[in-house]
């Protein structure tokens, strides 16, 4: 049995010594990608080819005709007169001043809110909730009625909220 424990040591030192070479870090097991060298920060982004842009496919259609969008005081163009609304001479700042003593003249109308930026007044009149809107139009400013849609208000209340605005700033 002696022979056998002799033979034993040196394959086991051998096995040994292997492993360590193995795992020591030795160039000749090592492999190296100067790609993964760099800090993970660094490295360079690979997108595939079909994410470089947005998904398009399901994209608001442009109209064909170019249009416009402006706010109320920034229009430059003439507007025609609105359904319940009228032009007066003046800048809509100077109209906008002159609109809230007139307003509060008027009986059964409360305004809850304005806003002068925006060029309007939110008006409870009856039952009715509105806005009264002065607009820079070519001219003057228009004065006019809008409902919570943003068509012309027609209802009783508006109208005779814009007659009593027409009448006063006429003077």
């Amino acid at each position: 049995m002696q022979p056998s424990r002799s033979l034993s040591r040196p394959v086991l030192a051998a096995a040994v010594v292997a492993a360590l070479v193995a795992t020591s870090g030795c160039s000749f097991f090592k492999r190296t990608h100067d790609l993964y060298a760099a800090a993970p920060q660094d490295r360079p982004l690979e997108v595939p080819p079909d994410l470089d842009r947005p998904d398009t496919s399901s994209a608001m259609v442009l109209p064909e005709a170019p249009t416009s969008v402006t706010r109320s005081g920034m229009a430059s163009a003439p507007r025609p007169a609105a359904a319940n609304g009228f032009t007066v001479p003046g800048s809509r700042d100077e109209v906008f001043a002159r609109i809230e003593p007139l307003l509060a003249g008027i009986e059964g109308v409360t305004v809850a809110s304005k806003a002068q930026l925006l060029g309007s007044y939110d008006i409870d009149a009856g039952d009715s909730k509105f806005l009264v809107r002065v607009t820079q139009v070519e001219g003057g400013s228009l004065v006019s009625a809008v409902d919570p849609r943003g068509v012309p208000a027609t209802g009783d209340d508006a109208t005779r909220v814009i007659e009593a605005l027409k009448a006063g700033l006429a003077r």
